[in-house]
């Protein structure tokens, strides 16, 4: 690592426009593939354990684990670089509750759809809740077409309860969409399957659960689609996230609303930012940096 000065003061945890499905570089021998594999467990780990900020990066080099090559190593004593620089970044677990504006969440309704008057499925065998309830926050993004080679796309969503993060995810999709309106509904698809999970685990442990979750996005169209009754599917293939979504809507399960992208922290869990706009994108939602 002798050849590394230059990285030791890196700002950002990527090379600008770096593409790791598309480096040429050779790939590495058996015995540096497996050292390439146990930084990658390092860095998943440092991902767990607070550093939310890298699950985009982290997810996308992982990927490349059953053929790595000497750019990606590279990359990867780049982003330890970055964290040198950056060591003193904490997750902050806020108890206290956000404020909602629920002008931006209002009740419609769903009787005339055919989701009918339906309500939130409540486990028969879950304890009495105790204590004081809690506000549910989500915000989700894609990245349409982000692999370069593959052209699938990227999800990322952040959920919260009070001001404290609980969960931060990043991954590939599974399916090539043509539209960003289908990657960004199969992100909120599962986003929301995350709420609901989260909401049954909850109401399990007896913690009371009595408002509905608040999701965050940036597509005007997928929103629109989300919180309408009476909207329309344009795009059949799309049907499945779609309905899931508008059912969890009528359930009251979860509402939607827009957020601005540049104010979205989910938006670097699609796409590897600049150091200083990770930094801000983060710090105001858990993400501090002790300077």
């Amino acid at each position: 690592m002798n050849n590394l000065g230059p990285l030791l003061k890196a700002k950002s945890p990527w090379p600008s426009n770096y593409r790791p499905e598309a480096d040429v570089t050779p790939e590495l021998a058996p015995t540096k593939a497996s050292y390439y594999q146990s930084l990658i467990g390092v860095l998943r780990w440092i991902v767990e354990l607070g550093r939310g900020d890298l699950s985009m990066e982290v997810s996308a080099m992982a990927s490349m684990m059953a053929r790595p090559r000497e750019g990606h190593l590279n990359v990867l004593f780049k982003m330890f670089s970055f964290l040198k620089s950056k060591h003193n970044g904490v997750t902050v677990f806020d108890p206290t509750e956000p404020e909602i504006d629920l002008n931006q969440f209002p009740t419609e309704d769903w009787s005339a759809t055919p989701y009918g008057s339906c309500k939130e499925d409540i486990p028969l065998n879950a304890p009495p809740p105790r204590g004081i309830g809690f506000t549910m926050r989500a915000f989700v993004d894609s990245d349409h077409a982000g692999d370069s080679m593959t052209r699938r796309s990227l999800t990322g969503f952040v959920v919260f309860l009070n001001n404290a993060p609980i969960f931060v995810h990043s991954k590939k999709q599974g399916s090539c969409e043509t539209s960003s309106f289908g990657s960004e509904f199969i992100a909120m698809k599962s986003c929301c399957e995350c709420l609901r999970g989260l909401r049954y685990k909850l109401r399990m442990f007896g913690i009371l659960v009595e408002h509905p979750a608040y999701v965050f996005g940036d597509n005007q169209s997928v929103l629109s689609n989300s919180s309408k009754p009476h909207s329309v599917l344009k795009k059949k293939c799309s049907s499945i996230d779609y309905h899931f979504v508008r059912e969890g809507v009528a359930k009251n399960e979860w509402r939607t609303t827009y957020l601005n992208t540049h104010l979205n922290p989910a938006d670097s869990c699609t796409k590897s930012l600049p150091g200083g706009e990770k930094r801000t994108r983060f710090t105001g939602y858990f993400l501090h940096y002790l300077d």
